[in-house]
């Protein structure tokens, strides 16, 4: 008789995304069945959970999120990044007018959307927020990215600073739309903050979303389109 797999779930996160926590209060709960971390590129994640790649992903908002059930977890401050012997280093935080005229980086993988982002791209598009690091090192130019990005790529000869009055970078948690396999009403119980005792060995309904929850999840859509209309077929801020 031919052997079945056992069950398993993948989780699927984006540069920056941070699933140890969940990772390991998952192998604490369920020591039998392994939590498959995937790292996606942030472009990607939400058709890899439309193409079943993983079950779960941890993804940036604005995105297209058609076919997908989002519960929106945290909003990233939003920083810009310089050397370290630049002039921002001298404050604790910016303000967009501060950055008029400053070169600023623009990757092709750029996950900010932010329309009228302050600065003069630079002509050269850099493919990754890695590489666009690397030429801020170099004198090129700033970089604005999400704060997690910025820890995720720091280096001792840059340093990074808020943007007051810049949008936040929303991080949601998206899976597909429908009634939903018990191991990931599980992962969704973790995420949420469920304790042990309530969700083991139980199929629960998807939390309900707090109105904050649903206000931002509503924000996200109308970024999304919005965003769909002016750039078809590209992330980032629109120039």
């Amino acid at each position: 008789m031919a052997s079945s797999s056992p069950p398993s779930l993948t989780l699927g996160y984006v540069p920056g995304g941070t699933p140890a926590k969940w990772a390991r209060n998952w192998a604490e709960r369920h020591p039998e069945t392994p939590l498959q971390l995937c790292a996606l590129a942030a472009a990607e994640a939400a058709a890899a959970v439309r193409a079943g790649t993983v079950d779960v992903a941890l993804l940036r908002l604005p995105a297209d999120t058609s076919g997908l059930a989002v519960i929106p977890l945290y909003e990233e401050t939003t920083v810009v990044v310089v050397p370290a012997d630049h002039v921002v280093s001298a404050v604790d935080a910016v303000t967009a007018a501060d950055l008029t005229g400053e070169p600023v980086l623009l990757p092709l993988d750029d996950v900010v959307a932010w329309a009228d982002a302050p600065g003069t791209p630079v002509d050269h598009r850099p493919e990754t927020t890695e590489a666009a690091t690397e030429l801020v090192a170099a004198g090129v130019g700033a970089l604005i990215v999400p704060q997690s990005l910025a820890r995720l790529y720091h280096r001792k000869d840059l340093t990074y600073r808020p943007i007051t009055d810049a949008p936040a970078c929303p991080v949601a948690l998206a899976f597909p739309e429908g009634p939903q396999p018990a191991l990931l009403e599980e992962f969704i119980g973790i995420v949420r903050g469920r304790k042990p005792g309530s969700s083991r060995g139980q199929v629960e309904p998807a939390p309900k979303r707090t109105a904050r929850e649903k206000t931002l999840a509503k924000q996200a859509k109308r970024a999304a389109a919005g965003k769909v209309a002016r750039r078809p077929g590209r992330t980032g801020r629109g120039r």
